[in-house]
């Protein structure tokens, strides 16, 4: 018993050092750089492209049950996402400011939504590059919340993964295998 706790109390130490030292080599306090940043969302963007190549054309606008969002609503309420939060972490206009992505029929076949959710990838990336390292600290109001700018876009990077996440159920349900994870 003892062990374990002191087993626990080493990684977690390790765990807070490593916190740490990664926010002083990002500078101001920042725990990740905009490099850093840019990285994983091209990563994330690769890997939704895999989604969406995955699902078939009659897949698009299947749902699994008449309570929840279809394939394609899913990926264009994550692309709103990217939009929404990117515009207010990084101050950019939001090209479907006031549009809810959602509900636009113009966007439910397989090429339009592949090309609106890559889209909101792009633009987030774009946003990204405007900011410094030195910015990400900065307050920026998001949805009525007082977050940095490094908050920001990891919530938004945490609401991509869900959404995505969530189509995976939907691609099996056709009888497709999804893309494998993609960490790295």
């Amino acid at each position: 018993m003892l062990t374990k706790i002191h087993a626990r109390m080493f990684v977690t130490g390790l765990f807070l050092v490593s916190t740490l030292l990664t926010g002083w080599t990002a500078g101001n306090g920042s725990t990740t750089t905009v490099a850093q940043m840019v990285t994983e969302w091209q990563r994330a963007k690769e890997f939704t492209k895999e989604y969406l190549e995955a699902m078939s054309e009659e897949g698009t606008n299947y749902k699994p049950t008449p309570e929840v969002r279809t394939f394609a609503e899913q990926m264009l309420h994550l692309a709103n996402g990217n939009f929404n939060f990117a515009a207010a972490a990084s101050g950019k206009t939001n090209p479907y400011q006031g549009k809810n992505l959602e509900k636009m029929d113009e966007f439910k076949t397989k090429a339009a939504l592949a090309k609106v959710v890559l889209e909101s990838y792009d633009f987030t990336i774009d946003a990204l590059k405007t900011v410094t390292d030195a910015q990400m600290t900065d307050q920026v109001k998001v949805f009525g919340q007082s977050l940095s700018r490094e908050t920001a876009f990891a919530k938004e990077f945490e609401h991509q993964t869900h959404h995505r996440g969530q189509t995976t159920i939907y691609i099996r349900m056709k009888g497709i295998k999804p893309p494998n994870e993609k960490l790295f």
